[in-house]
């Protein structure tokens, strides 16, 4: 395993900054142990819905945690707005960062992560493969 702590800019899209993380190569694997900082607007998908829901103002990022693979990102967060209300779910596109967000990703060498289709979850679900 290999740190590789982050910081992200006013503007930055959260998910695709971290998605776009591994494209490049050579690691294949990686996880997203924690993050924290502001985001302007939130884009978070709750359980069991389809559509992410969209929140604009001042957040908070509590909590951020995931998985990074050469073809995307599955993360999760928890936000808190100004009176300390706390949401969560699944990260979606739009996430753009207010003023920082610092990240910690472990990096792990010798893996390879990819989603594919699970026919009995009828999602694209994680697929660990250890490199030989």
């Amino acid at each position: 395993m290999q740190a590789l702590p982050l910081r992200l800019s006013p503007g930055d899209d959260l998910r695709d900054a971290l998605g776009r993380l591994l494209a490049a190569g050579p690691v294949e694997a990686a996880y997203v142990v924690q993050g924290i900082g502001s985001l302007s607007a939130v884009e978070l998908r709750y359980a069991g819905v389809d559509d992410p829901t969209s929140l604009r103002g001042d957040y908070e990022i509590l909590t951020l945690a995931g998985s990074l693979s050469s073809d995307g990102a599955h993360l999760h967060m928890s936000v808190s707005d100004a009176q300390g209300r706390v949401l969560g779910g699944h990260v979606a596109h739009g996430c753009i960062v207010r003023t920082t967000a610092e990240v910690l990703v472990m990096l792990l060498p010798g893996f390879s992560f990819s989603r594919e289709h699970d026919a009995q979850t009828g999602f694209a679900e994680l697929v660990v493969r250890k490199d030989a």
